[in-house]
């Protein structure tokens, strides 16, 4: 699990293909003194296991599911990632749970200056739109982030000079793909308001207003 608060700004050292998937080499200032084979480094929100790793630098193995659901793919050698090691027990929690499982990629369509903070709104596939939530969070390249405002699949967001400073946002223009994850438990509560109905493998999740009025929880 990780919070979704960067500790690093790292950078793909290498990309090798093995077998029909990828091998990562991230170079990284992170401190890996505690780091062990086999430990969790969310990678611009990907929760990636640690296969080798050196003083400033990780490998990491991403399979075909995580290719074809984020931005991996798309990655080349000298670009820059937001790495966060997994949260320990006494972390101080500052975001929100991460779990670092990517639903689905986003698109920066609108990117400006607001004051001292940089705005960006960011259109998400339409079946996520019914996990977000205005003062809501969301994760956006593993950056934890509240939802402004919304409008229909597009989310608005502000990141101060200290996220901007500490992230690798500099790299978001507009046309950017980015990876989304929403919060967890909205992901939970859909699966539990199926009761019995999950399952039924024939009936895929279609949670929709008619759905939640049949069953009482609107009027």
């Amino acid at each position: 699990m990780f919070t979704g608060i960067i500790e690093s700004v790292g950078k793909v050292q290498s990309i090798q293909n093995i077998a029909g998937d990828i091998r990562l080499q991230i170079q990284s200032d992170l401190d890996m003194s505690d780091v062990h084979l086999g430990d969790s480094i969310a990678t611009n929100g990907i929760c990636l296991t640690v296969i080798d790793f050196g003083h400033h630098w990780y490998a990491a193995d991403v399979s075909r599911e995580s290719l074809n659901r984020t931005t991996v793919g798309q990655w080349q050698v000298g670009q820059a990632v937001n790495v966060e090691k997994a949260m320990l027990p006494t972390t101080r929690f500052g975001g929100h749970i991460v779990s670092g499982h990517v639903d689905g990629l986003g698109e920066i369509t609108h990117a400006s200056r607001d004051a001292r903070s940089l705005y960006f709104e960011v259109t998400a596939p339409m079946e996520l739109a019914k996990y977000l939530a205005e003062k809501g969070s969301i994760t956006v390249d593993g950056i934890s982030l509240t939802i402004n405002h919304l409008r229909g699949n597009i989310v608005s967001l502000n990141l101060i000079p200290h996220t901007a400073d500490r992230t690798n946002i500099a790299t978001w223009q507009i046309g950017s793909k980015v990876n989304l994850e929403v919060d967890v438990l909205a992901r939970y509560i859909e699966r539990l308001l199926l009761g019995d109905r999950a399952a039924d493998i024939a009936q895929p999740s279609k949670l929709s207003l008619d759905f939640l009025a049949q069953n009482g929880f609107l009027k």
